[in-house]
């Protein structure tokens, strides 16, 4: 009992005593739900080779011929059936427009050239549900949203449809997309498909669990402090955070505001690691409305040499009150090295980077000194502000429409806006920080660094300590590309990672690493499936 408490004191001491009592009945919660059992379950995927090609690869097969649209949306519409009662991760379905849309692309594959066809032609996608899809709710996991229909795409979700994807349905999140466990009052709580007494992450949980259930051959999530990275760690499959401003985040809620636009980020996520270099080419380049999207000329990872690159390898994370790294994930990690090593590649392996000590204040203050709305104000749809304080009580009778995490991080937010100076201060080492690394990393520099500091949780774990999600989140600040790489299971079954990270513009190095990263490693593993 001791545990949960003392890092709430510790919590006091660097915000507020309104924080102490937070800790202390997350702490009281915690250990009654951790006296709970709840058998292991897992997700069963059959050997179907639909279930386990590429985006790229169905693509493909479908302009050949060899496969019909219809036959593949069925087909993974069946394995939502069977998956998703288990993780709800697939929120809103549009099971029958998409059967339309896949008898309409079969009608345009026999009647239109293959090279002449779109790229993700006939492949059937999910989508995170705080992007606009024209005809389903946008309700960020928000109850004061549950009548939010979006009236069009968001600029991704379109760039996704004209290159032929077939949209199958939204997925679930965190409220407003502001906390590592997707759950909300909306839809409820995503589990993972690997161990469902484990977390999925979040903000982009939903899209990470349907893909590992082989739900869907690709999808979208958005990431502002590791969003698409987490979910993707926790549940083995691939993920980008793009370098900022490459990708427009054009119809999202909540829409970061200000200069944290490019630190907000939209990026693709799957299974396979062929097909993040294509998605990303796909979604990339302004669309005239987001102010921080900017033209910029992609590379390709196939000029990428890895014997070229310099690699650092950081083992461990912030520390102070940030969890220590698993022995699993070091593990990991120093297999990476090894393979690196026999590559012939240039490494440096760091044990503590000083750079990152201060990654959760780091991330804060620039969040705060963006500006933008406070929490409280979209926490009630941006009509009026949520009183944090009537909301705990709320929350204690079971009375509240918001998450514990949400008011948690309006409270959050709340403090850091009162003290401006010490935002500042922050904010000016970020910056420090971004110039020492763009200059130790130059144009082939490459920063291997855990996504988290254990394996996916249990339910509810995160929220004691409650900032290791930094891992991830310091690299959004510093406008990085950073590509979520699965290393294989653990032996309970549990997926292990690891980031790769470079600097903005580099995003064609981080994928050509994440390709060679697969074929040694093997990539995303099935779960083993409970029967």
């Amino acid at each position: 009992m001791r545990a949960p408490f003392f890092i709430g004191f510790i919590t006091l001491f660097l915000y507020s005593w309104t924080y102490l009592i937070i800790a202390a009945c997350i702490g009281i919660i915690y250990l009654i739900y951790k006296a709970k059992t709840e058998p292991l379950k897992s997700v069963f995927i059959s050997n179907t080779p639909l279930y386990h090609e590429s985006a790229t690869r169905l693509a493909q097969r479908i302009k050949n011929k060899e496969i019909t649209s219809v036959e593949l949306v069925e087909a993974f519409i069946k394995q939502i059936q069977q998956a998703n009662p288990l993780i709800n991760a697939l929120v809103v379905d549009r099971f029958e427009v998409a059967r339309l849309e896949a008898k309409r692309a079969d009608m345009k594959t026999q009647s239109v050239a293959p090279e002449d066809l779109p790229p993700l032609h006939g492949v059937p996608c999910t989508i995170k549900e705080c992007f606009s899809v024209k005809g389903l709710p946008l309700t960020s996991g928000l109850m004061h949203r549950l009548n939010m229909i979006s009236s069009t795409n968001a600029t991704a979700v379109q760039r996704y449809v004209d290159a032929g994807a077939i949209i199958i349905g939204t997925t679930n999140i965190s409220e407003l997309c502001m906390w590592m466990e997707s759950n909300n009052k909306v839809y409820g709580r995503t589990k993972n498909p690997y161990d469902t007494r484990r977390i999925v992450g979040g903000s982009s949980g939903g899209e990470a669990a349907i893909l590992a259930a082989s739900g869907a051959a690709f999808g979208l999530g958005s990431d502002i402090g590791g969003s698409v990275r987490m979910p993707a760690f926790f549940c083995g499959i691939f993920a980008h955070k793009p370098s900022g401003g490459l990708i427009p985040n054009t119809g999202q809620f909540p829409y970061a505001q200000n200069g944290a636009v490019r630190y907000l980020t939209t990026g693709p996520m799957c299974k396979k690691a062929e097909d993040l270099w294509p998605l990303l080419k796909i979604l990339a380049g302004p669309d005239d409305i987001d102010t921080g999207c900017v033209h910029s000329e992609l590379k390709d990872p196939s000029t990428v040499k890895l014997k070229e690159l310099s690699f650092y390898s950081i083992r461990n994370g912030p520390g102070g009150i940030i969890s220590r790294v698993h022995h699993d994930l070091k593990n990991a990690q120093s297999n990476v090295e090894s393979f690196l090593k026999k590559q012939g590649c240039a490494l440096e392996v760091i044990e503590h980077f000083a750079g990152f000590k201060k990654s959760l204040e780091i991330w804060s203050s620039s969040i705060v000194a963006a500006g933008g709305d406070p929490y409280a104000f979209l926490m009630g749809n941006q009509q009026r502000s949520v009183n944090l304080g009537l909301e705990i009580i709320k929350y204690l009778l079971d009375y509240s429409v918001h998450t514990l995490p949400s008011i948690g991080c309006g409270i959050s937010d709340n403090i850091s806006r009162r003290f401006p100076k010490r935002a500042e201060m922050f904010l000016n080492q970020g910056k420090e920080l971004k110039k020492q690394l763009l200059e130790k990393l130059g144009n082939n520099g490459v920063i291997l660094y855990p996504s988290y500091p254990t394996p996916a949780p249990k339910h509810n774990q995160p929220l004691l300590p409650p900032f290791n999600w930094v891992h991830t989140a310091i690299f959004n600040i510093l406008e990085f590309s950073v590509t979520q790489v699965p290393l294989g299971l653990n032996s309970e079954g549990i997926p292990l990672g690891i980031q790769v990270a470079s600097i903005p513009g580099n995003d064609h190095v981080t994928i050509a690493v994440a390709l060679e990263l697969e074929k040694a490693f093997g990539g995303w593993v099935p779960p083993k499936g409970s029967r």
